[in-house]
C-alpha cells in the first residue's frame, strides 16, 4: 500500500495521507493549506500515479490550462450563471443539458473514478451542486456526485467565489455560504479534509507565524506593528529594481507596467504568440502580444521543462539583449544571462482510447509565446500561486476575502516584501463562515484508524453494489406497470414475458443477492481488508460461479427477446429506454463479477467495471455482429419474418411524415404482422388483411406489395395470391428487379417525382429503392440530401449511443426528415464497411 516512491512522503505525513486516501478509498477529500504547502505538485503526482480513471477541472481556464485540465463548465457542458436547486440547469446555447451533452463526454462520467477540482476555494456551493445533478443523470442517480470521488483542491483563506451583488441575495435563499462547502451535495457525503502543514515556499518560522495570523484574521498589535515596519511611504513613484508591485485591481498593473515601459530609451519590440486549434483569449496563459525593450523588467510565467532549470514561473529578471528570436534576460542571483525562447502551452479535451477505452487527454489547441510578462506591477489575483524574492505591496483597496493574506504569501520573507500603504485590521476581509470551516477543518484531521476505516468501507461497498439488484429491480417493476397499461396496444406475449423477468429477478437474483450481503458483513467483520480475507475471496468466487449463468440465462437473454414496438411512440420510447437501462445494469454487474472469478482484487474490478459502464449493450453487439444491412428494431414473436416488419415500418414512417399523417392510419402494427405472416402478392390478397381497405389498398397497396415481392425474392420465399374477381383494382406486375429500374431511370436523369409518378408509386419507396445504391456506393449521398442535412445527421449519430432512426428524429426535429435520415444511415453503412 506505499505509494510510489518518486515523491518523498517521510517528511510530509498529510501529504502520504491524502495521496493513501484518495488512491485507496472512496471518501471525498478536500485538501487544503497554506501558501506554498505543495497543493499543486501534489495534483500533477495524483494524476501521474493514481490507478483511478480521473480527469481534472478548475473554475477558469486560466487555472485549468496550469493544472492541466480543463474549466469545469467545458467538460460538464453548462453555461456561467446561478444553478438554483430548483432550476433545471442549461447549456451554452440555453438548452437543457440532458439534451446536449455529447457521447464521449457521458462515457467519460460513467467511468469516472475520480474528479479532481483545483482552486475550490473559487467554486460556488451552487456550481458544484451543479456537477452533482449532471453526474446523478448520467450514472447513480441516488448517489451524491453519481457515486464519483471528489478530491478538492485549494485554500479558503486565498481567492474567493466571485458572486455578484444581485446573485447575493438569491443564493442566501438556498445556501448558508456560497463557498463550496456549502452545497448541498457535499453536506450529504462524509468527505475528509487534510490540511497540509509544511510550509516549502518560506522558511522563516517568525514570517510563517506572521502570514498565519493574517490568514486566520488574528492580528494583535505587536503582529501588526511589525508586519507595518515594511511601510515606506512614496515607494511606488520611485525605480525599484528587482520589486514587483502587486495591486488589487488589473489597471492599475496595466498603468505601472506601461509608464515604465515609457521611460526607457531604445525601440519597442513587438512579440506576438502563434495559435493553433482550440485555445479561447480567456484561457491565455501570458500576453498574446508581448512588447519589450531592453531593459525591462519582466517576470517568467512558466517554469524551465529542460534539466538546466534555469527559471521558474515568478522569477525576476531585466532584458539585457534581443537578438532574433532570443531574448536574453539577466537574473540577480544568476552568473550567466538566460537565453529565452517561445515554449507551448496545451489546452486539452478529455476522450476515450477506442482500443483500450482508458480516459485520454487530447490535444486540441496551443498558445505559442516567450514566457515572459512586464513585472514591475501584477495583480494579487494573478499573483496566485506564484513566489517572489521582492515584491511591493499596493493592498489600501483590497476588496475582497483574502486579497491581503494572498499578496502578502507571495513572498519568501519579510525582508524582501515592502508595503506601499500600512495595513489596519480593516484592510484584511475575512468571510466569518470561512473562519468556522476552518476551525472544524483543523479539529477533524483524518488519522490512520480512519483511513483503515475508509479502506474497509470501499471495498465492502464496492462488493455490496456488485450483489445488489434494487435498481434493476426498481426499473423491472416500473416496465411491468407500463406494459400492464397498455396491454392492448402491445405483442400479447409480452405481459406474461414481462411477469417471468420480475419473479426471476426477485427470487433467483434480489433475494439472493440481500441474503449474500449478510453473508459478506459477516465474513468481512473476522479481519481487515476483502482483499486480505481468504475466507470471503472463497465464498466471493463460489456466488460469481453461481451467479453468471444465471445472470445470461435468466435476465439478459430473456430480456433481449422483449418486443415492445407499437404504434405508440411515447409508450414504445419508454419501454426501450427502460429496456436499456436494465441491459446497462446486467451488463455492469456481468462485468464486475467477471473480474472476480479468481477473486477481488479493487484495481481489476473497477477496470472492468468502468469499461461496462462506457460501451453501450448496442454497441457490443454490433462490435460482436456487423450486419449487411439494418437489424430488425427487436424479434417480433407474432411475426414469421421479422426483417419484413422492419422494412414495412421503415416504410411507413417516411410515407407518414411526407403525408403529414399519423403512423397508425398508415399501417398499424398488428396489420403488419399478418402483412408478414400471410405474404400477399397481390390486392385481393393485401384486402384480406384486417386493417387494408379499398382506399388504404388503392393508395398504398402497390408499395406494400413491391416490399413483400421483393423480401419474398431475395429470402426465396413463396407470396400469396388471390383471384380477383369484382376487385377492378389491377395490381402492377411484378417487376423482377425493381429496384434496379428505379435506379436506372434516376440516373439516366429522371427526378424521385417523376419515377414514382411514372412507376405508380409513392415517393418514398423509389427513394427506398435509391437509398440501397447509396449503401454500395453507386449513389452518392449528396445525390439525394444536401450536404448540410448529412453533416448534421451524421455529427448526431457519431454523438449518439441510440442509433433508431426515431432517436435522431426526436434530436433534430423539423431540420431534417424520416428520408433524409434512412439515406443518411445508408451513407454511413457504406462508409463502415469501406474503411
Amino acid at each position: 500500500m506505499q505509494p510510489p516512491q518518486t515523491m518523498d512522503f517521510s517528511s510530509n505525513p498529510q501529504l502520504k495521507l491524502a495521496y493513501e486516501f484518495v488512491q485507496y478509498t472512496g471518501r471525498n477529500v478536500f485538501l487544503t493549506g497554506k501558501a506554498g504547502t505543495g497543493k499543486t505538485t501534489f495534483l500533477h503526482y495524483i494524476k501521474k500515479h493514481s490507478t483511478k480513471r480521473a480527469v481534472v477541472v478548475a473554475p477558469t481556464g486560466v487555472a485549468a490550462i496550469n493544472a492541466g485540465g480543463v474549466t469545469i463548465h467545458s467538460f460538464f457542458q453548462i453555461a456561467p450563471g446561478l444553478f438554483l436547486p430548483d432550476v433545471q440547469i442549461h447549456n451554452a446555447e440555453g438548452e437543457e443539458n440532458q439534451q446536449r451533452v455529447s457521447k464521449i463526454k457521458i462515457d467519460i462520467m460513467r467511468s469516472l473514478d475520480l474528479l479532481i477540482i483545483d482552486e475550490i476555494s473559487m467554486v460556488r456551493a451552487d456550481l458544484l451542486d451543479a456537477i452533482d445533478q449532471i453526474l446523478r443523470r448520467f450514472r447513480h442517480n441516488s448517489k451524491p456526485f453519481g457515486g464519483v470521488q471528489l478530491l478538492l483542491i485549494g485554500d479558503l483563506q486565498q481567492l474567493a467565489p466571485v458572486v455578484k451583488d444581485d446573485e447575493r441575495d438569491l443564493l442566501a435563499r438556498y445556501y448558508q455560504s456560497t463557498f463550496f462547502f456549502g452545497s448541498h451535495a457535499l453536506q450529504k457525503t462524509e468527505y475528509i479534509s487534510v490540511e497540509l502543514k509544511h510550509i516549502y515556499r518560506q522558511s522563516d518560522q517568525d514570517f510563517i507565524d506572521l502570514l498565519n495570523r493574517v490568514r486566520d484574521n488574528r492580528l494583535d498589535l505587536p503582529t501588526l506593528e511589525k508586519l507595518n515596519s515594511r511601510f515606506q511611504a512614496g515607494i511606488l513613484a520611485g525605480d525599484n529594481p528587482g520589486y514587483i508591485t502587486l495591486t488589487t485591481h488589473n489597471y492599475q498593473a496595466q498603468q505601472i507596467n506601461e509608464s515604465r515601459l515609457g521611460r526607457l530609451n531604445g525601440k519597442a519590440e513587438y512579440f506576438y504568440a502563434k495559435l493553433s486549434g482550440e485555445f479561447p483569449e480567456t484561457s491565455y496563459p501570458t500576453e498574446n502580444e508581448l512588447v519589450l525593450k531592453k531593459g525591462a523588467q519582466v517576470m517568467f510565467v512558466k517554469n524551465d521543462i529542460s534539466p538546466e532549470k534555469l527559471f521558474y514561473n515568478g522569477k525576476i529578471g531585466q532584458v539585457v539583449d534581443i537578438d532574433d528570436d532570443i531574448i536574453y534576460v539577466e537574473c540577480d542571483g544568476d552568473e550567466d544571462t538566460i537565453p529565452v525562447v517561445p515554449l507551448t502551452w496545451e489546452n486539452r479535451r478529455y476522450n476515450l482510447d477506442p482500443v483500450t477505452k482508458e480516459i485520454t487527454e487530447q490535444i486540441i489547441g496551443t498558445f505559442t509565446q516567450y514566457p515572459l510578462k512586464l513585472a514591475w506591477a501584477i495583480t494579487i489575483h494573478k499573483s496566485q500561486g506564484l513566489t517572489f524574492e521582492r515584491a511591493i505591496i499596493d493592498a489600501e483597496a483590497a476588496f475582497a476575502h483574502g486579497q491581503v493574506y494572498v499578496a502578502l504569501s507571495r513572498c519568501k520573507n519579510i525582508e524582501g516584501m515592502i508595503l506601499s500603504s500600512k495595513i489596519s485590521t480593516y484592510s484584511i476581509k475575512n468571510d466569518n463562515s470561512v473562519a468556522g470551516f476552518n476551525q472544524n477543518v483543523a479539529r477533524n484531521q483524518p488519522d490512520e484508524k480512519v483511513l483503515k476505516q475508509a479502506q474497509f468501507e470501499f471495498q465492502l461497498g464496492l462488493l455490496h453494489d456488485m450483489f445488489d439488484f434494487s435498481n434493476i429491480r426498481k426499473l423491472a417493476y416500473t416496465m411491468q406497470k407500463q406494459v400492464l397499461e397498455n396491454v392492448n396496444i402491445l405483442n400479447s406475449f409480452l405481459p406474461t414475458k414481462a411477469k417471468a423477468f420480475v419473479d426471476n429477478l426477485n427470487a433467483g437474483f434480489y433475494d439472493v443477492g440481500m441474503k449474500f450481503s449478510n453473508e459478506i458483513n459477516r465474513h468481512a467483520q473476522a479481519t481487515g481488508l476483502v482483499e486480505q480475507n481468504q475466507v470471503l475471496q472463497e465464498r466471493l468466487i463460489k456466488a460469481v460461479g453461481y451467479y453468471l449463468p444465471k445472470l445470461e440465462a435468466e435476465l439478459r437473454e430473456p430480456l433481449a427477446t422483449f418486443d415492445l414496438d407499437c404504434d405508440n411512440k411515447q409508450v414504445s420510447k419508454a419501454l426501450n429506454d427502460l429496456r436499456k437501462k436494465m441491459e446497462w445494469e446486467l451488463q455492469i454487474k456481468h462485468d464486475s463479477m467477471s473480474s472476480c472469478t479468481a477473486g477481488f482484487t479493487t484495481p481489476l474490478f473497477l477496470e472492468a467495471k468502468a469499461k461496462a459502464a462506457i460501451e453501450s449493450p448496442e454497441d457490443r453487439r454490433r462490435m460482436k455482429s456487423k450486419p449487411a444491412q439494418k437489424a430488425v428494431s427487436k424479434e417480433d414473436e407474432e411475426s414469421n419474418h421479422p426483417q419484413l416488419i422492419e422494412l414495412l415500418r421503415q416504410w411507413r414512417n417516411v410515407a407518414a411524415e411526407q403525408l403529414n399523417l399519423p403512423i397508425y392510419t398508415i399501417l398499424p402494427r398488428k396489420t403488419m404482422v399478418q402483412i408478414s405472416n400471410q405474404l400477399p402478392a397481390n390486392f385481393a390478397a393485401l384486402r384480406k388483411i384486417h386493417g387494408m381497405g379499398k382506399v388504404k389498398t388503392e393508395k398504398f397497396g402497390t408499395d406494400i406489395i413491391s416490399i413483400v415481392l421483393e423480401y419474398c425474392a431475395n429470402n426465396d420465399l413463396k407470396p400469396s395470391y388471390e383471384k380477383t374477381e369484382t376487385l377492378d383494382l389491377k395490381p402492377k406486375e411484378p417487376v423482377k428487379n425493381s429496384k434496379e429500374v428505379s435506379y436506372e431511370m434516376f440516373m439516366g436523369g429522371k427526378t424521385i417525382a417523376e419515377i414514382a409518378e411514372e412507376r405508380k408509386f409513392v415517393a418514398s419507396t423509389i427513394l427506398g429503392h435509391l437509398t440501397h445504391y447509396v449503401q454500395t456506393g453507386d449513389i452518392k449521398v449528396t445525390q439525394l440530401v444536401p450536404q448540410e442535412k448529412v453533416d448534421l445527421i451524421s455529427n448526431f449519430y457519431s454523438n449518439s449511443e441510440d442509433t433508431s432512426m426515431n432517436a435522431a428524429k426526436e434530436a433534430l426535429g423539423n431540420k431534417v426528415d424520416y428520408a433524409d435520415i434512412k439515406v443518411v444511415l445508408a451513407h454511413l453503412a457504406f462508409l463502415e464497411a469501406n474503411g
